[in-house]
């Protein structure tokens, strides 16, 4: 079931990938604040493949809609539109299934490049045929960190990057590309943006926690957090820490 899941995940990127690629029009929705009209496009595409599927669904676009299933599809349409709308070819359509035991298959799907990260749970976790492992850093001073948002001061780490879609900056964590993420506003982030990157970086052997210390995998659209992930269990305590100096 949890592979059918994951095949499902796979045909709606494609999908999505194949509506994004026809969008002429990268200008505000008009209906929200930072929204996009191709957020809608995407959402649409989504809902639609899901239908079928006997499954609630969280969206960042369109809220919580309640199926016959307890089980949820936590889904990002399109995580970093501002990226996209700008030509920066660093966006993703990311899917996450949470059952009653919590995350169990997630998909990101980097619209941009084809480039897909999957997990199962208790599987690991793939950058397409490749088992991904998160790195080996330990200490802060030589972590090399993506950020969301401004910290009030340099926190210690040897460089960082600021790239603009949570997902796939945690999908970075997990493929030991990054050491560490750090989300530097203050509960900016939805469940939506996190979920599937979570899971992938659990699979890989990182730890992703909320600044706070509270739970990162809610179902309600109120509920923002804002997330922390090390490639280990030292560096997200030193990334913990540091994220605390200025809460």
């Amino acid at each position: 079931m949890l592979l059918d899941t994951l095949a499902l995940f796979g045909s709606i990127a494609d999908e999505v990938g194949a509506g994004l690629r026809a969008v002429t029009d990268w200008g505000p929705s008009g209906q929200r604040e930072g929204q996009y009209g191709a957020d809608l496009i995407a959402d649409q595409i989504v809902l639609t493949a899901l239908a079928d599927a006997d499954l609630s669904v969280l969206s960042e676009e369109s809220g919580l809609a309640i199926r016959g299933s307890a089980d949820l599809v936590i889904v990002d349409p399109l995580d970093g539109s501002t990226n996209a709308s700008h030509g920066v070819p660093w966006f993703a359509t990311s899917l996450c299934l949470v059952d009653a035991d919590g995350a169990a298959v997630a998909l990101v799907r980097n619209q941009a490049s084809g480039e897909t990260y999957t997990a199962i749970r208790g599987q690991g976790a793939w950058r397409g045929d490749s088992k991904l492992s998160a790195s080996s850093c330990t200490d802060l001073a030589d972590a090399f960190v993506g950020l969301s948002g401004l910290p009030p001061r340099h926190l210690g780490w040897r460089q960082f990057r600021a790239l603009g879609a949570a997902a796939l900056d945690l999908c970075l964590v997990a493929s030991g590309v990054l050491d560490g993420f750090i989300d530097c506003s203050v509960d900016a982030h939805g469940v939506w943006d996190y979920a599937a990157g979570v899971l992938i970086c659990s699979e890989a052997g990182a730890g992703v926690s909320d600044a706070l210390g509270r739970d990162l995998l809610v179902r309600d659209p109120a509920m923002k957090r804002t997330p922390v992930a090390g490639a280990t269990p030292q560096l997200l305590q030193q990334l913990m820490a540091a994220r605390g100096s200025f809460i």
